[in-house]
């Protein structure tokens, strides 16, 4: 049977659907040395999934360099405190890295933003939001993506909480590893669909702008 996913995944059907949260060990980084063991274990997996969090602000004209790099496999997330370790050279090394598949979403937003710390050349790297694109589907943002493929929720809800804490509480480290996790998970499951055409595409008709008639009686 054919998996069913929609061009366009209705939002206000997320709320209903079951939370998702990454199942495994969660590692925090704060020192160089623990930084560079991190790095060879992630370099030596078959597929890494990443992300970045910057400590939000909330004036017009300031900016934050980027708290938190998270890399995960399938079953260890390591938050790389950058607030606090700085731009080591195995960092460098890992973003250069061409061997190991490293998946995210709108990655070109994230190397902006790692780029304000130090300068490297992008390494191997797939973009969700290109990917998608292959199977007819036009949703960019992963909460949407996910429930679309899996029928399961990502919380949102410690995006915009303060990444450069001192101590990082446990929902702001689930929040950064499941956001990591879970695009491993998207780009696996895409793959073997597009691999295997066992999908179905639904596509939502877009709705037609209303008449002029039509807009006034809404307006009323």
């Amino acid at each position: 049977m054919n998996k069913v996913i929609y061009n366009k995944f209705d939002k206000s059907r997320i709320s209903q659907l079951p939370r998702v949260t990454f199942p495994g060990r969660i590692v925090v980084i704060l020192n160089e040395t623990e930084a560079e063991k991190a790095v060879d274990y992630l370099l030596s997996r078959d597929i890494i999934g990443v992300d970045t969090e910057t400590r939000p602000v909330f004036k017009k004209g300031h900016r934050r360099k980027v708290a938190l790099l998270q890399a995960c496999d399938h079953e260890v997330c390591f938050l790389f405190r950058l607030n606090y370790i700085g731009f080591p050279d195995c960092i460098k090394r890992f973003l250069e890295d061409t061997t190991v598949p490293k998946v995210g979403l709108s990655l070109s937003d994230d190397m902006l933003m790692l780029h304000q710390r130090a300068n490297f050349k992008p390494g191997y790297f797939i973009d969700l939001q290109d990917y998608v694109k292959s199977l007819g589907i036009e949703d960019m943002s992963l909460q949407k993506l996910y429930a679309n493929v899996f029928h399961e929720r990502i919380t949102k809800r410690q995006q915009l909480s303060n990444w450069e804490n001192e101590v990082l509480n446990d929902k702001q480290k689930l929040y950064a590893s499941t956001d990591a996790w879970t695009c491993i998970k998207l780009y696996e499951r895409l793959h073997e669909m597009k691999e295997t055409g066992d999908y179905q595409l639904v596509v939502v008709p877009t709705p037609e702008p209303a008449t002029p008639v039509e807009a006034s009686h809404k307006a009323e």
